[in-house]
């Protein structure tokens, strides 16, 4: 009998260490995914594209965890909004874009709620893909107190009445020479005054989303190493 409940409770474990949740900030609902590796295990704060959360940082959350790392992958756009016609992404991205302390208070929000399900965040870095770079970046700017910040092809344009006097942590950021978005030299020039470590790569032969599997713009070999370069970082920058 107690050797077939703790086969039940191992499975019950196996399950609830990858899953959906769903979590409330300012009365509106938001249904993330979490991979936990358990309580001691460094965290990365994964914030997705234009498209809002699916299955592509869900399987790079599934990556993260088996190199060891607890993942929450957020939700900014709501729960059920995952657009898929351009001129909806634009529209829930530009919600936010255009209404930073909205975008700042879902992402603090955020990882109140990783931290009430026991997830490591004094031990977290945030890392984003496009939309979500352009998030992770906003979120360094508020003063956030991680150890690191992390970029996939985001946008680096630094919003009016806004600078980096506030960023700490370690930064890596990504980015194309074609991919048309704003160059590096605000934000380097940021960076360097405020003092942080910080490494930008710029990859050639990499149009704009060249991470994204199975798409048009997907460069193997571009993904691949900012993968590896990213890994590194986190080996560097997380205990």
């Amino acid at each position: 009998m107690k050797t077939g409940l703790i086969g039940i409770c191992l499975l019950f474990a196996a399950w609830v260490c990858a899953d959906s949740v769903v979590y409330e900030i300012e009365d509106a609902a938001f249904e993330g995914f979490i991979e936990n590796a358990g309580a001691d295990a460094p965290m990365v704060l994964l914030i997705h594209d234009w498209d809002g959360l699916t299955e592509y940082e869900i399987k790079r959350a599934g990556m993260l965890r088996e190199l060891g790392y607890s993942v929450f992958a957020i939700d900014l756009y709501g729960q059920g909004v995952r657009p898929t016609a351009i001129a909806d992404r634009k529209k829930c991205m530009s919600m936010l874009t255009e209404d930073r302390p909205k975008m700042q208070a879902y992402m603090e929000g955020a990882l109140e709620f990783a931290k009430s399900q026991g997830l490591n965040t004094e031990n977290c870095v945030a890392m984003g893909y496009c939309f979500g770079g352009t998030a992770v970046l906003e979120l360094a700017r508020s003063g956030a107190d991680l150890k690191g910040f992390a970029t996939f092809h985001g946008g680096l344009g630094l919003p009016e009445g806004q600078d980096y006097s506030k960023v700490s942590g370690e930064y890596l950021i990504m980015h194309s020479i074609t991919d048309g978005m704003a160059p590096f030299s605000e934000l380097a020039e940021g960076l360097e005054k405020a003092g942080v470590g910080a490494q930008l790569i710029c990859y050639t032969g990499a149009p704009h989303g060249w991470t994204v599997f199975d798409s048009p713009r997907y460069a193997e070999k571009q993904d691949g190493e900012s993968w590896a370069l990213f890994v590194q970082f986190l080996n560097d920058v997380l205990k």
